[in-house]
């Protein structure tokens, strides 16, 4: 494909993906974003979502928790806080990752008495964590 870039997905544990890709598109914690070659320069937060690449070879989809992406006109990098390959995606990883979520909110409640911010962030995470399980088909774990 002449119009390709290069796309990286990196997770704290391995690599997940080094391709050459047409299009990236991106969870953005903003809002959902494509990424193409020749692309303006930006860094944006992930929020959790399906992230998904076409390239020569096809699509391919990554669950991510969060994260970070730098987009630049010769390519993606994704760094995120967790990624899965979305044909690895199982109802016991999801719920994994939900409960973690559930975690950091009531910690984040404990911690945070009277400081909404920090609190909300993390009940926004929860929340965008039961809305991408919709999104895959996985309902939430009763917790």
């Amino acid at each position: 494909m002449a119009d390709t870039m290069q796309f990286d997905l990196v997770s704290p544990e391995r690599r997940l993906a080094s391709l050459q890709v047409a299009a990236v598109k991106i969870p953005g914690a903003d809002g959902d974003l494509t990424a193409m070659k020749d692309h303006a320069p930006l860094i944006t937060t992930l929020r959790p979502g399906v992230l998904s690449v076409e390239g020569p070879d096809g699509e391919a989809k990554y669950v991510v928790t969060g994260g970070f992406a730098e987009i630049n006109s010769d390519g993606a990098t994704i760094l995120a806080e967790r990624a899965v390959p979305f044909e690895d995606m199982t109802e016991e990883v999801y719920h994994d990752m939900v409960k973690s979520a559930h975690a950091a909110h009531a910690k984040a409640r404990d911690t945070f008495q009277n400081e909404p911010g920090p609190v909300d962030d993390a009940a926004k995470l929860l929340a965008d964590m039961v809305a991408m399980g919709d999104h895959i088909g996985i309902s939430p774990p009763s917790l």
